[in-house]
C-alpha cells in the first residue's frame, strides 16, 4: 500500500499541525479547568472560568501564529535587537 504522504517535508507539516492540535486542546483544558476549580474554591462562579478561556484562546492564537511564521526565512529568533547568528555567518562566508 503506497503511503499518502510523498516526502519528508509533507510528513514534517502533519507532524507540525499534529502538535499544534494537541498543544491547543492541552492549554484550553488546564485554563478552564483551573478557572473553574478557582471559581468553585472562591465562591466567584464565572470569573476566573471565563478568564481562564480568554487565556487559554489567546495562547492557542499565539501557537497558530508560531507555526504560521515557522517556515517563513524572514523569521528572527531571539528577543528584540538579537539576530538569529544568520549575520555572522553572511560576514564569515564573504571574508
Amino acid at each position: 500500500m503506497k503511503s499518502p504522504l510523498r516526502n519528508r517535508r509533507e510528513w514534517q507539516m502533519v507532524s507540525a499541525a499534529t502538535g499544534l492540535g494537541c498543544s491547543v486542546v492541552v492549554s484550553l483544558l488546564i485554563t478552564v479547568v483551573g478557572g473553574v476549580y478557582l471559581d468553585r474554591w472562591l465562591g466567584t462562579e464565572p470569573l476566573f472560568t471565563l478568564l481562564g478561556l480568554a487565556l487559554g484562546l489567546a495562547t492557542a492564537g499565539y501557537m497558530l501564529y508560531e507555526l504560521a511564521t515557522l517556515g517563513q526565512p524572514t523569521r528572527r529568533r531571539g528577543r528584540q535587537g538579537e539576530s538569529d547568528g544568520s549575520e555572522r555567518e553572511s560576514q564569515a562566508q564573504e571574508e
